[in-house]
């Protein structure tokens, strides 16, 4: 889970937007209540960029179940996937009511929430800046996180960014609306099975240009085109996506024990003092806190692409 965003996004005040078409309108408001009503009793999405395969805290990329920080209270369990348009599939749920802190991620992801005998899916886009948030006690979480450049043409990425999440409306207990169709919702074992349905719908696609930018291949279009794609289709400037990426990046490098003066050196900070600015902004802590596992974090994890991420022209 990320702070407020963890994406246990019921946590946050934000309305839920309004949905789908006119033939569902009515069962959506009556289907959304009990979200909205939800998303103000503090139960949140989780935002974070994907997760490795493990139960911890979220940091680590290396085992299936590791020892979270002492203050962990947000236990999360994570696969990989061989789905094109997914980056990780995890799951978690929370220990006791606490507070997080959601820290910037660069991916949209969609998150079941189970909390009090109800279930929501919500649609989260990436986040900017790291965020304080409240998660309750008792509360599971399902979500798939998709690759950068993935998205939904109802619902770009933009549109979603920095907790203004669409939770969608619920048909029964076990489904959703969602095109004027009801799905199941996804679990942990099935994700890929129910994002193969919103593909084979043209409910979700993948932007080829995104691809080319993060895997530096050549394209036809010019510098600002390519840019304008890039924040269109991601809802991040490439330079957000880099420092992004970069702050995350070390923080996993501090968690691992790795001194403050090598992440430095190695992802190309000017100093220290521009380290602590960054992490402060994108993860809501500095170099020492990170460290030492002072506060629970939303989900953090290595993705294969990161170095490149952190030098995208």
């Amino acid at each position: 889970m990320t702070g407020r965003r963890l994406s246990l996004k019921s946590g946050c005040k934000e309305k839920p937007k309004r949905i789908e078409n006119d033939a569902v309108a009515s069962s959506a408001r009556a289907a959304a209540a009990p979200a909205r009503r939800s998303q103000h009793s503090g139960w949140y999405t989780v935002r974070i960029p994907a997760l490795p395969g493990q139960v911890g805290n979220g940091m680590g990329t290396s085992s299936n179940q590791a020892k979270g920080a002492k203050n962990d209270f947000i236990r999360f369990e994570v696969r990989g996937s061989d789905h094109p348009f997914v980056e990780k599939v995890w799951r978690c749920h929370s220990e006791r009511a606490d507070t997080f802190l959601s820290v910037a991620a660069n991916n949209f992801e969609m998150v079941v929430t189970r909390l009090g005998g109800k279930n929501f899916l919500t649609l989260r886009g990436p986040e900017t800046a790291a965020t304080p948030l409240d998660c309750p006690a008792e509360g599971a979480w399902v979500a798939v996180r998709f690759k950068v450049g993935t998205y939904m043409p109802r619902f770009l990425p933009g549109s979603l960014r920095d907790h203004n999440d669409v939770t969608l409306p619920a048909a029964s207990g076990r489904s959703f609306w969602m095109n004027g169709s009801a799905l199941e919702y996804p679990d942990f074992d099935n994700a890929e099975t129910f994002v193969k349905r919103l593909v084979h719908s043209g409910l979700l696609s993948r932007d080829p240009i995104v691809d080319n930018a993060l895997l530096r291949r050549p394209h036809n279009l010019s510098l600002r085109s390519a840019q304008r794609h890039f924040l269109r289709f991601t809802g991040v400037t490439q330079a957000a996506f880099r420092q992004i990426e970069r702050a995350r990046y070390a923080s996993l490098l501090l968690r691992e024990g790795v001194s403050t003066l090598d992440v430095v050196s190695r992802l190309g900070y000017f100093d220290q003092a521009h380290l602590t600015r960054s992490l402060k902004r994108f993860i809501g802590q500095t170099p020492t806190q990170i460290a030492h596992g002072q506060s629970q974090l939303s989900f953090l994890y290595k993705t294969g692409s990161v170095a490149d991420a952190i030098v995208l022209p």
